[in-house]
């Protein structure tokens, strides 16, 4: 009997620390289910999506800090509030500006060449960064990356969506 209910605590106890990562990710991935930029499917590209949330209680969700780049640059009139990114491991949303971040140019990101991955630990983030060559770094510096990449990710994206469409244009013909 005492077995019994050691084991019935333990159970609701791990329910108790599974359940609100679960809800958390379903939540947001169901409520903003793709990207504002480009469409993408944020619960597809769970590794590096963001949640921007404003003062006035209003909120975006985008797939990765390419996107969140271009809202926060065209959003100049709202004050966000949170920005939360996705952990690469654990694909929970976290706090952008507190996260450990890894700017790699060995991997692409999502939405642009050089990429760039938040992690919750930093230890995590640096094995991630020897394994890949990466520099550890902060939000404003991924950030800042992210602009400076902009016109060469935007390019890149143009020509992949060209590329795309040119089969799709030739089957038309025949």
């Amino acid at each position: 009997m005492k077995l019994k209910i050691v084991s019935a605590v333990l159970l609701l106890s791990l329910l108790a620390l599974v359940v609100p990562a679960f809800a958390q990710k379903v939540e947001d991935t169901h409520m903003y289910r793709s990207c504002k930029y480009c469409g993408m499917d944020r619960e597809k590209f769970n590794t590096s999506r963001m949640l921007i949330t404003y003062d006035d209680g209003t909120a975006v969700g985008v797939c990765s800090i390419h996107c969140a780049a271009l809202e926060i640059a065209t959003m100049l009139d709202k004050m966000p509030q949170s920005i939360m990114v996705a952990d690469m491991i654990s694909r929970r949303l976290i706090n952008a500006e507190a996260a450990f971040w890894v700017i790699d140019s060995s991997k692409p990101g999502v939405m642009s060449t050089r990429g760039k991955w938040a992690f919750t630990k930093k230890d995590t983030a640096e094995t991630y960064a020897g394994e890949t060559k990466g520099k550890l770094a902060t939000f404003d510096e991924a950030i800042k990356a992210a602009f400076e990449d902009m016109y060469a990710d935007t390019k890149m994206i143009r020509e992949k969506r060209k590329d795309k469409k040119a089969p799709a244009a030739m089957d038309h013909k025949h």
